[in-house]
């Protein structure tokens, strides 16, 4: 445990952003299933809401270095690929 106050704060700084952080990649997740399951099921309708949020999501966490910024960049070609394909 660390014994300077600064080191101390640090730490609690540290432990809240992870936290924050994690239940970002928590909710990307969430919606990327939830779209991969609506493209399964042919629900068009469902399919454009459910892109636009999964793209918003993935695209905000990649600029703010939640996620690397590529990765969200492929992760949205990908789904979008999914999505008119299946449409």
């Amino acid at each position: 445990m660390a014994n300077i106050q600064s080191s101390k704060k640090k730490n609690r700084q540290r432990i809240k952003r992870e936290a924050h952080n994690a239940a970002q990649k928590s909710a990307m997740r969430t919606a990327v299933k939830k779209l991969r399951a609506a493209i399964s099921s042919k629900d068009s309708t469902q399919v454009e809401a459910l892109l636009k949020q999964a793209t918003k999501l993935l695209s905000r966490l990649g600029g703010r270095g939640i996620i690397k910024r590529r990765m969200a960049s492929r992760e949205v070609s990908r789904l979008t690929r999914a999505a008119k394909a299946k449409a």
